[in-house]
């Protein structure tokens, strides 16, 4: 196959395909959607492809028909009729004041005006202009309109750490989406998208014919590479490169259908040749990881939460829930889903190793109040680790916790709670990307932490007691025998049983019994 540039960072079909560019056919999702319905949104994480898609949109109802050679839609599509197609998005810069979101949206509505050739009537508000576009242009062209929405939520998910600012951009933004449902007859085509699903009351105002499609196994794979994208579109570019090492790294969303690979990721890897978490490095928000230790979080838990439809699509400014957060912000995906009664319940968990790795490194760094110290601290655990020395990392863990500022203690909530010193001790081996395995089921019950690392096998059991060890977490170790399920690999097993002090504020208890 011949080789052709990496799209990383592209979002123009016209660019990627005049230039040479590999591309990913997704024009038969565009030819469902318009063939089956008329107005649509879609949740996606953010550098997703959504741009992407939108504009491959545009570009169909433009009839801009060579760019669609060699593509499913070029012989299922009328190319002799062209649609007048409104595009706004919200993607760029950031808006702090209703003041500036007018301005964005009374830009947009004139970028529309004049690549559209026609004039707004002047001292119009900002409704009244979009209305009138539209009504023009259908009216200009004979055909009814287009109307594609980028990045429809963000000068909302800008401003969330200020509520009062974030419903004041709610509300401007409704009165421009409001105009999409009073002009229903000059509408052909309408598609949302965003990172968040805000409620259709609090933000669509009356748009109750908009179809989600963020959790439909249909369109799973809208957006995102498969497997089989990778064989057919990328395969020049794998030689190298440990086919199972890219899937545990950057595979594994899915939305109840085909998993996909995170686009972004698979194309700085593919053109860098190094495996690192760029996704994660772009713009992890310092708010996702503030909401989760303030909330005392424990985040072993995060590797399996649960939630219901309504649950994980109740995100709105006064109550997000932490599964909706972690989910439509991409950290978490849909892992599996079973009907209770009427309802369905749908399992989440961490993606890939990126995620697991790199949201648990900042976690670390968060719960412990020093991140350079954290930092330090990890690749002190992989060395020790390494070494096999269990005296070594007994006094790693003393001098982890007592490296935690006593200030942090004192100011921070999360350290009243329980969970907070196994939340630091899971965080600190996740963020190193070890297999790890949570509340591992066995015969007997449930053991606390499992970890598999250069050809050893590591059982850990949590307690805490008040200021003197009492044994009980190795003593539940042996008596509930959950060595018994790792046996059949054949390799030393440790049972390690860890206790920590309340009062003293670190371990007290670290006793190890190895299994031949």
């Amino acid at each position: 196959m011949e080789r052709k540039k990496l799209p990383a960072g592209i979002s123009n079909l016209r660019e990627m395909r005049e230039e040479g560019h590999y591309y990913v056919d997704k024009t038969a999702y565009a030819m469902r959607l318009v063939d089956e319905g008329k107005y649509y949104f879609l949740s996606r994480p953010r550098r997703f492809g959504k741009s992407l898609f939108l504009d491959t949109l545009a570009e169909l109802f433009q009839a801009n028909e060579p760019l669609f050679r060699g593509l499913y839609a070029h012989e299922h599509w009328d190319w002799s009729i062209q649609y007048p197609v409104i595009r706004l998005s919200f993607g760029g810069g950031l808006m702090r004041d209703r003041a500036q979101l007018e301005n964005k949206m009374q830009d947009l509505l004139r970028i529309n005006q004049r690549s559209l050739g026609i004039p707004c009537t002047p001292d119009m508000d900002i409704p009244a202009c979009f209305a009138e576009l539209i009504q023009a242009a259908e009216a200009k062209y004979g055909q009814r309109v287009v109307i594609l929405v980028d990045e429809y939520d963000k000068p909302i998910v800008d401003n969330l750490t200020q509520p009062d600012l974030a419903r004041e951009m709610r509300d401007g933004l409704r009165n421009l989406y409001s105009v999409i449902k009073d002009n229903d007859a000059q509408i052909k085509f309408a598609f949302i998208t965003g990172v968040s699903k805000f409620s259709k009351v609090s933000i669509f105002s009356g748009l109750n014919n908009l179809e989600d499609i963020t959790i439909d196994r249909r369109y799973s794979a809208i957006c995102g590479y498969t497997e089989d994208d990778l064989d057919e579109v990328f395969a020049p570019e794998l030689e190298g490169l440990d086919r199972q090492q890219i899937r545990d790294w950057y595979n594994g969303y899915n939305w109840t259908g085909e998993a996909v690979y995170n686009p972004y990721d698979l194309l700085l890897l593919l053109r860098n040749r190094q495996f690192r978490s760029y996704w994660f490095e772009t713009g992890t928000p310092t708010f996702l990881i503030d909401v989760l230790t303030g909330r005392g979080v424990f985040s072993p838990n995060l590797e399996s939460l649960s939630g219901d439809e309504d649950l994980l699509g109740s995100f709105d400014i006064d109550h997000i829930s932490t599964e909706a957060l972690l989910w439509q912000t991409g950290y978490l995906t849909i892992q599996g889903q079973r009907h209770t009664g009427a309802r369905i319940d749908y399992q989440l968990g961490y993606p890939n190793l990126e995620v697991r790795s790199a949201l648990n490194n900042s976690l670390t760094k968060a719960l412990m109040g020093d991140p350079s110290q954290a930092s330090r601290g990890m690749s002190r655990l992989f060395d020790t680790l390494m070494s096999g020395d269990f005296e070594q990392l007994r006094q790693h863990f003393v001098s982890l916790y007592a490296s935690i500022p006593h200030d942090w203690y004192r100011n921070n909530p999360i350290t009243q709670y329980e969970g907070y010193w196994a939340s630091v001790f899971y965080s600190h081996f996740a963020a190193l990307g070890l297999d790890i395995r949570l509340e591992d089921t066995t015969n007997q019950g449930r053991l606390d932490m499992a970890v598999l690392f250069n050809q050893q096998i590591y059982l850990f059991e949590f307690k805490v007691v008040e200021l003197v060890p009492e044994g009980r977490a190795l003593e539940q170790l042996k008596a509930k025998n959950y060595a018994e399920k790792y046996r059949a690999l054949n390799q030393p097993i440790h049972l390690i049983g860890i206790e920590f002090s309340r009062e003293q504020r670190n371990l007290v208890g670290f006793v190890v019994e190895s299994l031949g």
